[in-house]
């Protein structure tokens, strides 16, 4: 970053921090080797005894000043499932328009090992040290640590240097091993200012002051140069961090893992105003409007004109125009699986190519929708891989939706999957929070949970015989987000392996006449699901009685949730309703003994729900059972009543049909 150079005589306008320390290597203990497992989580494979990082900045005459991130690694491996730990990448940025490309350095990189009672070190040579492309946005730096066994104790250092002071990267507090001690500096010049952020519930101790900078650097004239300015320096400190462990229904490990964030605030350089970047959320606005890869491309109309106009020629209601208009950029465009916010080769490339990226196809969709007199506006979302945006920040988006504004209701709108309908996104986008911005600056917050519940039916007519087999036809019917689960992971794929996977995940039943409607067809219609079927292994004959499961092959044997203590909150991504109709026809010569009585628990105003109600008249019985999840998060502090319900739950269906002869 460029600017003038008027350093005498500088007001301090900073806060304060802690003196950053070097951390030096090779200070490897005996005790250290002959550690044979972590004092505190004997399971853990690994442990990281030392993490240390410092993010300071250097001046150049060229180049302005560039960020250093420096690191520092000692890791103990303490069972061959750590060895993996020997394998180190770096993930760095070289996709710029007007910055150099990243670039990262290993250093220090060394195994120990305790041979004979001596520590013997191997260093890493250039042959362990690789790098290689990503894409045309990263590139990934690598070193492969040199003998490294169970027992070895492996260290090495690492800087990424970077001219993008928008952000520095994130410092990690915690992984999937322990983390013993963890040591954080900033060194940062009083012409910028950063938002902080400390993510996860770790305890980090952290302190600031304002101290003295300086740089040399040769100036334009190659002569050596001094500078001198006020800086603040934070140091954040963590110790015994435990590690955090991957979860079954979890949106992202890394919205709970302890990290650091540092975003701009805003820039102050002599003799230049103040630059506000990301104070607030119109600030993020209205800096990204302002960017050539957003403003322009967005409000670029002309070229989709013609088409709009013959679309909806003679349609006039609102919703109508905003189904034809949908329909065809999603028929038209095809994803080139690039997330972003920025265009890439501009709206009316894409457009005549008929491929784009995210950006591209949805502002598409958002000027074809302006042009036919919709409310129609942007909305920035962080993918559920990418994190949760809860401050205003414009570095956790990393992908962009539209929305359209009707009687009052916005409607999100997603034209780069073939099987999204209207609020009906794919799974990645349901990461809780959007931000609609528009051109003015304002911005709002738009909740990217469902409120239409999902539904999944069963409807099963079925006869049983003498003999305990059981016939029927079943339908089956998916709406909202679980018919676009349906379509996304089964559209295209073979009747026959389709069918037989079907067979096998209800019980071995054998199926025949099966037909699909809607596989394709209207997104905003359930898929339906036809088939018949038999059954030889879902009754039990005992004794001259017919002894069957309530729910057949539907039934739930096995509690989902089975951990003993539950680390982060459970994400289900939508709410979603099973909905089972059983008809059972009582094979001639028997009658009905008993039945599942009728139940009904619920667990803390209706987040789970749980029914079954059962009648018999004549030969006839009919079940209903209602299965309800009417939440999309639920904190960790639920676990052990959720865990508790599913069990009840499945006691309950263990309750069996009975019929005796007559």
């Amino acid at each position: 970053m460029k600017f003038n150079l008027f350093f005498a005589g500088m007001v301090v306008l900073f806060f304060s921090t802690m003196n950053a320390q070097n951390s030096e290597p090779g200070n490897v203990t005996v005790d250290q080797l002959l550690e044979k497992f972590h004092p505190l989580d004997s399971t853990a494979n690994a442990a990281i005894l030392t993490k240390k990082g410092r993010t300071f900045f250097k001046y150049n005459i060229k180049d302005g000043f560039v960020l250093n991130h420096e690191y520092f690694f000692r890791i103990k491996v303490y069972k061959k499932e750590g060895l993996s730990w020997a394998n180190f990448q770096v993930p760095y940025y070289v996709g710029y328009e007007d910055l150099h490309d990243e670039s990262v350095r290993f250093s220090n990189a060394c195994t120990y090992n305790l041979e004979n009672g001596k520590i013997v070190n191997t260093k890493l040579n250039s042959e362990g040290s690789f790098k290689k492309n990503v894409n045309s946005y990263w590139s990934i730096a690598s070193i492969s640590l040199p003998n490294v066994k169970v027992g070895s104790v492996i260290e090495f250092k690492y800087t990424i240097k970077s001219e993008n002071i928008v952000k520095f990267p994130v410092y990690e507090n915690q992984y999937s091993i322990p983390l013993n001690y963890s040591e954080y500096h900033t060194e940062v010049p009083e012409f910028f200012i950063y938002k902080t952020l400390q993510i996860g519930t770790t305890k980090i101790d952290s302190d600031s002051k304002l101290d003295s900078g300086s740089q040399s650097f040769d100036n334009v004239y190659g002569q050596r140069s001094n500078m001198k300015y006020k800086q603040i320096n934070s140091t954040y400190l963590t110790k015994n961090i435990p590690a955090i462990k991957d979860e079954d229904y979890v949106d992202n490990i890394k919205n709970y893992t302890s990290a650091i964030q540092n975003e701009l605030e805003r820039t102050r350089y002599p003799d230049e105003p103040v630059k506000e970047y990301t104070v607030t959320w119109e600030g993020v606005s209205r800096n990204i409007f302002e960017n050539k890869s957003f403003g322009p491309e967005l409000n670029e109309r002309q070229y989709v004109l013609q088409d709009v106009q013959r679309i909806i020629a003679n349609v006039v209601g609102e919703e109508e125009k905003l189904a034809i208009i949908f329909k065809f950029v999603q028929s038209k465009m095809n994803w080139n699986n690039e997330n972003g916010y920025f265009t890439d080769k501009g709206v009316k490339k894409a457009y005549l190519d008929q491929t784009g990226n995210v950006a591209e196809i949805n502002f598409i969709l958002i000027a074809m929708m302006k042009l036919a007199g919709l409310n129609a506006n942007p909305v920035l979302i962080s993918t559920v891989d990418n994190g949760i945006p809860i401050f205003p920040n414009r570095i956790v988006f990393n992908y962009i939706i539209a929305s359209a504004e009707i009687d009052g209701k916005y409607i999100l709108l997603d034209a780069t999957n073939k099987y999204t309908s209207q609020n009906v996104l794919p799974l990645k986008a349901l990461n809780r929070i959007g931000r609609l911005i528009r051109e003015d600056g304002s911005s709002q917050e738009i909740s990217l949970d469902p409120t239409t519940v999902s539904k999944l039916n069963y409807s099963v007519v079925s006869t049983i015989t003498d003999t305990g087999t059981i016939t029927g036809k079943i339908i089956v019917q998916r709406s909202m987000h679980e018919a676009f689960r349906f379509r996304e992971q089964y559209a295209n794929s073979n009747k026959d392996n389709y069918v037989e996977f079907l067979e096998n995940n209800l019980g071995s039943i054998q199926i025949k006449d099966y037909t699909i409607e809607n596989k394709v067809g209207d997104l905003s219609k359930p898929v339906t699901e036809i088939f018949s079927f038999s059954a030889d292994n879902h009754c039990e004959k005992i004794a001259g009685k017919i002894y069957v499961d309530p729910l057949l092959f539907f039934t739930t044997d096995k509690n989902p949730f089975k951990q003993e203590k539950r680390q982060m909150p459970l994400f289900f991504g939508y709410p979603l309703q099973e909905k089972y109709i059983v008809n059972i026809e009582v094979p001639e010569g028997y009658e009905v003994e008993s039945l599942p009585k009728p139940v009904k628990i619920v667990l803390d105003d209706n987040i789970v729900v749980f029914s079954i109600n059962a009648l018999a008249q004549q030969n006839k019985i009919q079940l209903i059972v209602t299965k309800e999840l009417n939440t999309v998060l639920l904190a960790e502090d639920f676990y052990e009543d959720l865990k508790n319900f599913y069990q009840r739950t499945i006691e309950i269906q263990k309750q069996k049909i009975v019929l005796k002869k007559i």
